[in-house]
């Protein structure tokens, strides 16, 4: 293709990433290093027939003057990102020294919002991606073993987690789970406690919220290994079973590394999502037992005093914490693809 071409052909996408992928980084990378500008106080002195006072007001004229000049707010460098509300480095500094143990560190700085909310990050992205991955090849292995009569009909049932948007997908599993929900009342009498609420227990949610990310995600992850067993050779399946493979060696070592591209694919892709994990947050009503980095910018930016720069910074600590999720993954991507080359 002559570059002239190319060029062309290219331009379209390049202005669309620019649009709306290079520029509002750009802005979120210099809204997270300023911060709004105090308002001017003035004192001024009022007289009346009981006498004089000082009263302090905000300077409105003087207020809005210094906005217009630096309407990014004021310059602080990396000062919001190492604040009580992220990083807490000083709030982390001070844990390490006065702790006694691992354990009196981890619950200090357990407390601060930004681990809190990594915390359960973490777990819920590296609970629920390998579960959703293993789920997905299981199911896909299952229903390519139907026979074609069902095996439509399978599908479809199998699709119907992620038909249903995460919101209303998260609602309904809270209603179920609800002490007069089928889940929440066959869970209090499996247990024999009438008085067990699964969202009363941090841990619970925790776990609801676990199989919930599985429950939605597992189909995606069926569809593209689905997909990728109709690719399969099945010279080699034969051959196989000829040497005497079992079932699991097959799988194993004949369909397990010819699905691995996508097994790759499907990791890269649920990391990302499972590390921005929200919706179900805010579905199950779950802010007071589980907080995400998502949960922490929808916060932010809610209410009145609306924290743009806050918001901002968690963003980007949110971009670095995917970009070092995924780079194993790509690095080990590049090493397979130069191999090859």
């Amino acid at each position: 293709m002559k570059h002239s071409t190319f060029f062309w052909f290219f331009l379209p996408t390049g202005l669309a990433m620019l649009l709306f992928i290079a520029f509002p980084l750009v802005s979120v990378v210099l809204q997270s290093v300023h911060t709004p500008h105090e308002a001017v106080l003035v004192t001024v002195e009022n007289c009346g027939p009981f006498g004089c006072k000082h009263e302090t007001t905000i300077d409105q004229d003087a207020t809005r003057a210094l906005r217009d000049a630096e309407p990014l707010g004021r310059f602080v460098g990396l000062d919001i990102y190492f604040d009580r509300g992220h990083l807490a480095i000083a709030e982390v500094r001070e844990a390490w020294v006065t702790s006694e143990n691992w354990s009196g560190f981890f619950n200090i700085i357990g407390n601060l919002p930004f681990y809190r909310a990594m915390a359960f990050t973490l777990t819920f992205t590296f609970t629920v991606t390998p579960v959703l991955i293993i789920l997905g090849l299981m199911i896909a292995l299952g229903v390519n073993a139907l026979s074609e009569k069902i095996k439509g009909l399978v599908i479809f049932v199998s699709l119907l987690p992620m038909i249903v948007t995460p919101l209303i997908g998260s609602l309904i599993l809270f209603w179920m789970i609800d002490s007069r929900g089928i889940l929440g009342n066959a869970i209090q009498w499996l247990a024999a406690d009438p008085d067990l609420s699964l969202k009363a227990s941090t841990g619970l949610t925790w776990l609801m919220l676990i199989v919930y990310g599985v429950w939605h995600s597992a189909p995606f992850a069926f569809v593209v290994f689905y997909a990728g067993l109709q690719t399969l050779p099945m010279d080699q399946i034969e051959s196989a079973r000829i040497d005497g493979a079992s079932r699991w060696e097959q799988v194993r070592y004949v369909i397990v590394p010819h699905l691995m591209p996508l097994i790759t694919f499907v990791a890269l892709i649920q990391l990302m999502d499972n590390f921005r994990v929200f919706e179900p947050i805010v579905g199950f009503n779950a802010e007071a037992h589980a907080q995400s980095l998502s949960w922490i910018i929808f916060n932010d930016l809610g209410g009145e005093t609306r924290q743009l720069s806050a918001a901002a910074t968690s963003s980007m600590l949110t971009i670095f914490g995917v970009a070092i999720l995924l780079s194993p993954v790509l690095w080990r991507t590049w090493q397979d693809f130069k191999g090859k080359s």
